[in-house]
């Protein structure tokens, strides 16, 4: 699958990701790797967990590796910009 055809898989399977940030980096952006890197960033929560549980059932045929941060947390790493991460909803 192509990063624009994962975007909309996941997009499609977690209807959750609406109330939040989420990004892909990494080498699947470049067509190369085996794992698919995605960014979740929000806050915490019951509404995560429900999130987490969407994505599980969406990766089961997906090798995802998923990092969830909370706003501030990225803010103060500068994640998104350090690793050029991409919005799965631009992806699309």
């Amino acid at each position: 699958m192509t990063a624009s055809e994962i975007a909309a898989y996941l997009l499609g399977k977690c209807a959750l990701l609406e109330h939040f940030d989420a990004y892909m980096f990494g080498s699947t952006l470049h067509g190369v790797g085996q794992d698919i890197d995605i960014l979740i960033v929000g806050p915490g929560g019951d509404l995560l967990a429900q999130l987490k549980k969407e994505i599980d059932c969406a990766g089961e045929s997906l090798p995802l590796h998923i990092l969830y941060m909370q706003p501030s947390e990225e803010r103060h790493t500068k994640f998104v910009a350090r690793e050029k991460c991409i919005p799965l909803v631009q992806l699309v």
